[in-house]
C-alpha cells in the first residue's frame, strides 16, 4: 500500500469521528455566538504553524475542534448577508462528490456527474419559470454574471472594419444598486468600466425604464454601441426587483442582451410568481442555490437562452481535450460553454437534497423566510425609536436607530455603525450592514431554513440594548 492510501476501516473511523464532530456542533448551533469568541492574534497562533514533515494520523483531527470553535456561526440569528443556511443533507452529499472526485468537464470524465447536472439545471430553469433555458451550475453569482456579459459581447458586438471585434465601444447597462461583480465583469471583459452607465433608480430602488431609454439614446448618438442591459431580481441591498418586462421591452427595441442578475431573489420566484414576472424574457440569468435553495458554498447556477451564444464566448478546444464521440450525450463538454475546465461535482448536494425534502419543502421554507421579514418590518416601523429605510419586496430589511431626530445623517451614520459593532460583539444575533442614498443602514437577511420567530423578534431587543450603551 502506497503511503497515501487508506485501508476502508481507517477512512471509516475517520469518517464517523468527523459525522460526530459536526453532529454535536448542529445539536448545539442554536445555543452559540454569533460572533465566534476569537481575534485574529488567536487565529494566527492556532493555525499558522511550520507544516509537518511527519504525518499525524488520526491525531490531526484533533485540531478540528478549533476549527468548529473559530468559525462564524450560521445559526437562525444569523441575518449576516444573503447567504443560505447550509442544509445538512445536501452538506453529506459534498462527502460523497469529494471521494468520487469527478471532474465534471465532459460526459467521458463524468458520466454520472454530468447527467445529474443537465437534470438539476432543467429542475432550476423550470422551477422559476425558464423552462428549456440551458445552463450549468457555476461557483457563484460573480462568475455567473462575468460569463454572461461575455456570452453579451461576443452576441452584440459588431465587427469593425479589420474583421475583428472591439468592445471598447461598447455599453453596458445596470442600476445604480447593480452587485459589485457587474463593475469588475466589464473590466476584465475589456468594455471597461467608463463605459458601464449606472442607471438612477426610483424610491424603491428599482431601475426607471425612461432614464435607461434616455441613457441609451444619448450613447447611440454619441456613436457609442450599447451591448447589454443588467437588471436585477433581487438587489443585494434591499432586494428590490426591476421591473422586468419593461426593461425588456426596452431591450429587444434596441437589440440589446438581456442578463438579469437573480443571484439573490429568482429562487424565491418558486414561491412568489407573481412578483418576478419577466424573468422568462431574459437572455440570461443567474441564481445561487446557496442562497435560497440553502444549499452549502459554492453552489451557482447560469441559465441562458440560446448556447450557441455560450459556445461563441467559450469554445476553445485543446487536443487534449477534445471529445472523441459524435454522441450529442457522449460527447457533450460543459468547458464549450463555461470558462471553467476543471469543475467540482457541485450537482450532488442540490440533486440529494432536492429528492429528499422535495421542492415543496424548499418553497414553503422561502415563504417563511419573506413572512418573517415582514414581521421584521412590521415591527421596526412600529418603533418610535427606529427608522425602516426600505421598502421589504424579499428578505432585507434595512433599518436605522433614530432616538434623536436632531442628528445629521452623518452623526446618525456614526452611531448606527458603532451599534452594529456593539450587536455583533454581543454574540446574540448577527447583522450586517449597507448604504442607501448615504444613510448607514443596518440590515437584516434572512435566507435560513433555521430562523424562527423567536429569532426574528430578538434583532430588535438587540439593537435597542446595544444602542442604550452608548
Amino acid at each position: 500500500m502506497r503511503s497515501l492510501s487508506i485501508a476502508p476501516e481507517a477512512f471509516r473511523r475517520l469518517a464517523d469521528e468527523i459525522a460526530d464532530l459536526t453532529a454535536n456542533y448542529l445539536a448545539t448551533l442554536d445555543s452559540r455566538s454569533t460572533f465566534p469568541p476569537t481575534s485574529g492574534a488567536r487565529t494566527e497562533q492556532l493555525f499558522h504553524h511550520p507544516l509537518n514533515e511527519q504525518g499525524l494520523g488520526a491525531d490531526a483531527l484533533k485540531a478540528l475542534h478549533d476549527v468548529v470553535e473559530n468559525s462564524r456561526v450560521q445559526n437562525g440569528r444569523f441575518f449576516g448577508y444573503v447567504l443560505g443556511s447550509g442544509e445538512p443533507v445536501a452538506a453529506l452529499a459534498d462527502l460523497l462528490a469529494s471521494v468520487l472526485n469527478q471532474n465534471v468537464t465532459a460526459w467521458r470524465s463524468g458520466p454520472a456527474a454530468v447527467a445529474i447536472e443537465h437534470t438539476v439545471v432543467n429542475w432550476l430553469a423550470s422551477a422559476i419559470g425558464c423552462a428549456g433555458f440551458h445552463g450549468h451550475l457555476t461557483g457563484g453569482g460573480s462568475s455567473a454574471n462575468l460569463m454572461a456579459l461575455a456570452m453579451a459581447r461576443e452576441a452584440r458586438t459588431p465587427v469593425n472594419e479589420s474583421g475583428m471585434k472591439d468592445a471598447s465601444q461598447g455599453v453596458v447597462y445596470a442600476s445604480d444598486e447593480a452587485h459589485m461583480s457587474i463593475a469588475k465583469s466589464v473590466a476584465l471583459l475589456g468594455i471597461g468600466r467608463r463605459n458601464l452607465q449606472l442607471i438612477p433608480t426610483d424610491s424603491n430602488f428599482r431601475l426607471i425604464p425612461s432614464q435607461l431609454e434616455k441613457a441609451i439614446r444619448r450613447d447611440q448618438a454619441a456613436g457609442k454601441i450599447p451591448l447589454a442591459v443588467v437588471a436585477n431580481a433581487g438587489t443585494v441591498n434591499t432586494g428590490a426587483i426591476d421591473p422586468l418586462p419593461e426593461i425588456a421591452a426596452i431591450a429587444r427595441a434596441n437589440e440589446l442582451w438581456l442578463h438579469v442578475d437573480g443571484a439573490y431573489g429568482a429562487l424565491a420566484s418558486t414561491a412568489a410568481p407573481a412578483i418576478f414576472a419577466g424573468l422568462d424574457l431574459s437572455d440570461s440569468l443567474s441564481l445561487d442555490p446557496h442562497k435560497w435553495l440553502y444549499q452549502p458554498l459554492d453552489c451557482g447556477c447560469l441559465l441562458y437562452r440560446d448556447p450557441t451564444h455560450a459556445r461563441k464566448a467559450f469554445a476553445h478546444t485543446g487536443e487534449y481535450a477534445r471529445a472523441l464521440s459524435n454522441d450529442p450525450v457522449e460527447g457533450f463538454a460543459f468547458f464549450e460553454e463555461s470558462m471553467e475546465l476543471s469543475r467540482r461535482f457541485r450537482a450532488l448536494r442540490l440533486w440529494l437534497s432536492l429528492r429528499y425534502h422535495g421542492l415543496q419543502a424548499f418553497r414553503a421554507s422561502i415563504q417563511e423566510d419573506l413572512n418573517l421579514a415582514q414581521r421584521l418590518a412590521s415591527a421596526i416601523a412600529q418603533h418610535p425609536r427606529l427608522e425602516l429605510l426600505a421598502p421589504v419586496g424579499l428578505s432585507a430589511v434595512c433599518f436605522r436607530y433614530l432616538a434623536d431626530t436632531s442628528k445629521t445623517d452623518e452623526q446618525l451614520n456614526l452611531q448606527n455603525a458603532e451599534i452594529l459593532k456593539r450587536v455583533l460583539q454581543r454574540g446574540r444575533v448577527y447583522l450586517s450592514n449597507a448604504s442607501l442614498r448615504g444613510k448607514f443602514c443596518l440590515r437584516a437577511c434572512i435566507v435560513n431554513h433555521r430562523t424562527t420567530e423567536a429569532d426574528v423578534d430578538s434583532v430588535i431587543a438587540e439593537v435597542l440594548e446595544a444602542a442604550g450603551g452608548l
